[in-house]
């Protein structure tokens, strides 16, 4: 029987966001991702939103993709990577860029394992409020992929070209001290919800357009070619996927004891 895989409960303007998946750290099965951009969705068609906080429940924010569940139907990967047009973003992606894309600030908080897909969504955040023992890996590269979610634009707003390459290519779990002197988060609090409360309180006590005009404009200017980055990202991958020796190094890579990526 399938269970709820996002909350969602909005108070004084403030839209909870909460990944219901405990059992499995909030691992992104194929129904967690179309929970997740149906979230983002319901999110913008509500206009007395202000704020979004998003947060796991259980041991781990989201330690990535739930491989086993993803690959038991050969065409979850094309549903995961097909997009009409380059620019645009695939399902993988909306869960990250969906974010973004919204008129508010969102305000990701980060506990226990935030991992490969998970580090994405996070990257897909405002803010980013971790707990002093959150480990977090741009984690793709381990299994010979590459990170193709549309964290990218995140990454390269608030990390150095060669400390991004760095992560991205020896996929290395760092610690959240180690995250936050490479600008991966914004802050480091032993209670991230509350932290992430206060900051929402903040914020829904200025102007609403100011901020929406704020989110859009700083967005624009420090990424500025988005549409060519998310067409970047699905082409490099299916390059990565569709190479006769790296699918043989991905299949062997991806055997009975991985769980997510």
């Amino acid at each position: 029987m399938e269970t709820q895989r996002v909350i969602i409960r909005v108070d004084n303007q403030i839209a909870r966001v909460i990944f219901s998946r405990p059992e499995k750290h909030n691992a992104l099965d194929m129904p967690m991702f179309l929970a997740i951009t149906d979230a983002i969705k319901q999110i913008k068609k509500n206009k007395n939103i202000r704020v979004v906080i998003v947060s796991g429940e259980g041991k781990s924010f989201c330690s990535g993709l739930d491989v086993k569940s993803v690959m038991k139907q050969r065409s979850n990967m094309l549903k995961l990577l097909w997009k009409w047009w380059p620019g645009n973003a695939n399902l993988a992606q909306k869960v990250t860029i969906g974010w973004r894309q919204l008129n508010v600030p969102v305000i990701m908080v980060l506990h226990g394992n935030c991992w490969g897909g998970g580090m994405q969504i996070a990257l897909g955040g405002d803010f980013r409020i971790a707990s002093s023992s959150t480990s977090l890996s741009i984690m793709e590269a381990k299994w010979g992929l590459i990170p193709d979610m549309g964290g990218t634009p995140g990454l390269m707003e608030n990390v150095p070209l060669d400390q991004a390459m760095q992560l991205a290519m020896t996929a290395d779990v760092i610690s959240a001290p180690e995250a936050l002197q490479k600008n991966l988060i914004t802050q480091i609090n032993d209670d991230p919800l509350q932290a992430a409360n206060q900051l929402a309180e903040k914020l829904i006590k200025r102007s609403p357009d100011t901020n929406r005009r704020i989110k859009k404009m700083y967005h624009k200017i420090w990424c500025n070619k988005q549409a060519k980055i998310l067409a970047a990202e699905t082409f490099s991958q299916w390059k990565i996927i569709l190479g006769k020796n790296q699918k043989i190094a991905v299949k062997k890579e991806l055997g009975e004891d991985v769980d997510y990526v």
